[in-house]
């Protein structure tokens, strides 16, 4: 069976819920852990606040990628998107792993896809043919459940 007809057997959903789930536990951990890194590496500064410095100040960064595009070439898909039954593939519908530029470009975008407590990625998804965020739109990848993929295995 060719990509073409993949994606012709993929039935692509808004899976408005579960996709927004899938956010919310991921950037809860993100969000989390940078939380208690600054808490612990923490540097005072001139507006009475803290902040990291130097090297640590990428810790959050190098984070957030592994949290991200790092689960989703290594296993799949981000922690979140696992636990509601989501998997990110291409856009042909070949039940792969996303490259590493796939799943950065789809990442990269996620505060645009955030905006106004997510109604950028929720219009954009309830508004494209493949129910694509804006990052997978330049990622050229789509969201299937992992169900929908196991069912094409079988026939």
């Amino acid at each position: 069976m060719n990509e073409t007809n993949l994606t012709t057997e993929i039935k692509t959903e808004p899976n408005i819920g579960n996709r927004f789930a899938a956010g919310i536990v991921d950037y809860i951990i993100i969000f989390g852990v940078t939380f208690f890194l600054v808490f612990i590496l923490r540097e005072p500064n001139d507006a009475g606040g803290y902040s990291l410095h130097g090297l640590p100040g990428l810790i959050p960064i190098v984070f957030w990628l592994i949290m991200t595009v790092g689960l989703e070439v290594g296993f799949g898909s981000t922690a979140g998107n696992y636990l509601v039954g989501l998997k990110p593939i291409p856009k042909s519908g070949t039940n792969r792993k996303l490259t590493f530029k796939e799943s950065f470009k789809r990442h990269l975008l996620d505060p645009i896809d955030m905006l106004f407590f997510g109604l950028v990625g929720i219009v954009t998804i309830k508004n494209t043919e493949l129910n694509q965020r804006v990052g997978d739109l330049w990622a050229k990848t789509i969201v299937v459940p992992i169900k929908s993929l196991s069912e094409i295995k079988m026939r």
